[in-house]
């Protein structure tokens, strides 16, 4: 799945990874995949599944990884949290992306798609463009930059630095990935770390301004706090990155792939939200995610040992044919399920912000380029858990 064919098109694998059944014993012992969409779901929405926090990684024999600096970080982070710390964080946000914020939001991406598109169109008139570089990267770093007031120009220096960093989370990192990520990782925290600390200066009444209030409220300790408010604001800066660029072209990808669905979709534009869902169903920008049993128990049949490692494969479980008929055929009347965005108190918090950036870019982009094609298919960065496009030309 690491090669470049594999990156191309991984369904036919993840398929006969499925055909060995719902459970499939790594080779390496101590872990499983989990490939049926139903397991998959099961253990995304139980409780009985914990995310491998630092509890469990003090358990294991081999700690190299865990102690790896990019991974203790993000081990800090939401995404590696459980009950009751995860929980408490959780609630300090709120419901980040509730109607009312994406209605006050949507004015701004749709003005940050403008003119994203504007200099697309430019650079299509000398000839074909690149609209992974142009538009997918930029579109999300403009949306969350203007959501937390980060300054423009520091735009292109976040993006490199989580671009190095999501190697620590990958399935099984080399050590000269997890040296760039440890790398990146002291960038992010000298960053936001400065960036707090500014923003406690002369607070506003942005996003962030309004954490640090809420946590001085919840926490007296204001170096406990600051520590609270670093990890929020760099993860979900960063997870609001590469997936939803990813998710940008990917779906423009699919669309152009067979000319007949861009033209369908011009002429039927009340269909779009429907592509924006096939899209995340077929070409997940996450593939794994991992949890572990927080006790000896039984899965599809299978038993799986307490503190076991579980691969939740959701390319493989949004092509479960007992799901979703007809799964390799991208059909954007299917009205499938996904579980792209996860479940349970994990869910993706960024889900209706993709939505919006990702249904905000196609509304414009089929109307103002409707004779747009892509002139080679997208080249993947060689990865397992977070699928990254690195390039997809377009012309007109």
């Amino acid at each position: 799945m690491n090669s470049p064919d594999g990156q191309a098109d991984p369904y036919p694998l993840l398929g006969e990874l499925r055909s060995k059944g719902d459970v499939v014993p790594a080779p390496w012992g101590g872990a499983y995949f989990v490939t049926g969409f139903d397991a998959c779901n099961q253990v995304l929405r139980g409780r009985e599944w914990l995310a491998p926090d630092f509890a469990w990684q003090e358990r294991q024999a081999h700690t190299e990884r865990w102690e790896a600096p990019a991974t203790q970080e993000m081990t800090k982070t939401l995404s590696r949290l459980n009950a009751p710390e995860h929980t408490c964080q959780r609630r300090s946000l709120g419901n980040l992306f509730d109607r009312s914020t994406i209605e006050r939001m949507t004015p701004d991406v749709d003005r940050d798609v403008t003119r994203l598109l504007d200099d697309l169109a430019e650079r299509l008139r000398a000839g074909p463009a690149d609209f992974a570089e142009t538009v997918s990267e930029q579109l999300p770093i403009s949306t969350v930059g203007s959501w937390l007031s980060l300054p423009p120009e520091d735009y292109p220096h976040l993006l490199e630095i989580t671009h190095d960093q999501v190697y620590a989370q990958e399935l099984l990192p080399s050590r000269s990935q997890l040296a760039v990520s440890a790398e990146a990782t002291i960038r992010l925290r000298a960053y936001f770390t400065e960036l707090i600390r500014q923003r406690r200066a002369t607070p506003g009444d942005d996003v962030l301004s309004g954490w640090i209030r809420t946590w001085d409220e919840l926490e007296p300790d204001r170096e406990a706090a600051d520590e609270v408010l670093y990890r929020l604001t760099m993860f979900i800066t960063i997870a609001s990155l590469e997936t939803t660029a990813t998710l940008l072209s990917s779906v423009v990808w699919h669309l152009l792939e067979e000319p007949s669905r861009w033209t369908w979709l011009r002429e039927n534009p009340e269909h779009i939200d429907a592509a924006i869902d096939e899209a995340l169903r077929y070409d997940p920008p996450i593939h794994i995610n991992t949890r572990v049993a927080a006790d000896d128990t039984v899965l599809a049949g299978v038993p799986v040992a307490k503190d076991s490692m579980v691969h939740v494969m959701y390319g493989a479980a949004n092509h479960d044919p007992r799901r979703n008929p007809d799964p390799y055929t991208f059909d954007i009347l299917r009205a499938g399920t996904h579980l792209t965005f996860g479940g349970g108190a994990h869910y993706c918090l960024g889900a209706a912000l993709a939505r919006l950036e990702t249904r905000s870019m196609l509304t414009q982009l089929l109307r103002r380029f409707p004779t747009l094609r892509a002139v080679s298919p997208p080249v993947f960065a060689s990865r397992m858990v977070f699928r990254r496009v690195t390039s997809l030309s377009v012309a007109i």
